[in-house]
């Protein structure tokens, strides 16, 4: 059995990375962007929620939501927003500006992305107009797509700003070694860039998660910490393994080692629900996978999420989603379409 329960997440909400953004830039300079809600339609139309990162390739700068505290990043940092909140970035803490206009996002884009930009103390211009050669710091700025319906575990449990160093505690510079090479492909605009670039984002949210997870303090509750729990994460792993299998409360706390009153408490202590629920929902988040990314019938969907009938599961889809499994599933082929058509 896998028990790399966060894998099978990212990889049932779709998770999507790609740099959008390379900017570069004296002191001073602030840069204000608005809530992710509202360019969504530009960056990745076809996503739920959007997380913007930056990364610190180099120099130094503070980072921080609109009326937080800041963050320092010093070169090699990265720092994420997984709530896509409100937030400025700047050569100095406390500098605000002119929220960036959404319609930049929806600008002509470049024959392959990522835009380069300068940043300056009004926000960003294009780098045709500044010049560059004493630039004191050096980003990368993109975002990291993923679905937030009908069940999406993560959302909840990561914090509104999330900063992973560059250099790790043992020593390592494996992200800003990263960032570096991030870099070299936003400039050099190679076949394939965007590509790499996407992945890249990718793999450095990962890493992120894992760094978070590994420095939560003891007693920290949440979906993150549930997956370090010994016993929850026990409980997690199984469930994700086998969505489709007839789960009880009491197979499940057989199998952590548990009685089913303290598997109960555990359970909603770190994750917030029931495990029965939990896997009720999990289970509808597989659904939309299959129903979206295969051809199968919604007899065999209903089968590989644990419901021994279609109507049994026709009825729960759409208590969960809103509308039945067949009538989602050619919403959803419709929005592909035109979306391939408009690009």
């Amino acid at each position: 059995m896998s028990c790399d329960t966060l894998s099978d997440v990212l990889r049932a909400i779709r998770l999507r990375g790609g740099v959008f953004f390379y900017v570069e830039g004296t002191d001073p300079w602030v840069v204000e962007t608005p809530c992710s809600s509202k360019i969504v339609p530009a960056i990745m139309p076809e996503v739920e929620h959007l997380m913007p990162f930056h990364g610190v390739a180099r120099g130094s700068c503070w980072a921080s939501l609109v009326e937080g505290e800041p963050v320092r990043l010093n070169e090699g940092d990265l720092v994420l927003f997984p709530q896509g909140d409100h937030h400025v970035m700047s050569s100095t803490p406390g500098l605000r500006a002119k929220v960036v206009d959404p319609d930049l996002y929806s600008a002509k884009r470049p024959p392959q992305l990522p835009f380069t930009l300068s940043l300056t103390e009004n926000g960003m211009i294009p780098a045709s107009r500044f010049d560059s050669s004493g630039s004191r710091i050096k980003v990368v700025c993109g975002f990291l797509g993923c679905d937030a319906r009908p069940f999406n575990p993560l959302l909840a449990s990561m914090p509104r700003v999330m900063r992973l160093p560059g250099l790790a505690a043992e020593g390592s510079s494996w992200v800003a070694n990263f960032l570096h090479s991030m870099v070299e492909e936003s400039t050099r605009k190679r076949p394939g860039g965007e590509a790499v670039l996407e992945r890249m984002s990718e793999m450095l949210f990962v890493e992120a998660l894992r760094c978070y997870i590994e420095t939560l303090p003891a007693g920290e509750t949440g979906w993150l910490a549930g997956v370090r729990d010994q016993s929850i994460g026990r409980v997690l792993a199984l469930v994700h393994e086998r969505p489709e299998a007839p789960w009880t409360l009491q197979q499940l706390a057989d199998e952590a080692a548990m009685s089913r009153s303290t598997l109960h408490e555990r359970f909603v202590q770190f994750i917030g629900q029931p495990p029965m629920q939990y896997l009720a929902q999990w289970r509808m988040q597989v659904a939309t996978k299959l129903l979206r990314d295969t051809e199968a019938k919604l007899i065999k969907v209903a089968l590989g999420v644990g419901y021994d009938s279609e109507a049994a599961f026709s009825r729960a889809f759409k208590r969960a989603v809103g509308v039945a499994p067949g009538a989602w599933r050619v919403g959803r082929r419709a929005v592909r379409k035109a979306e391939h058509v408009a690009s």
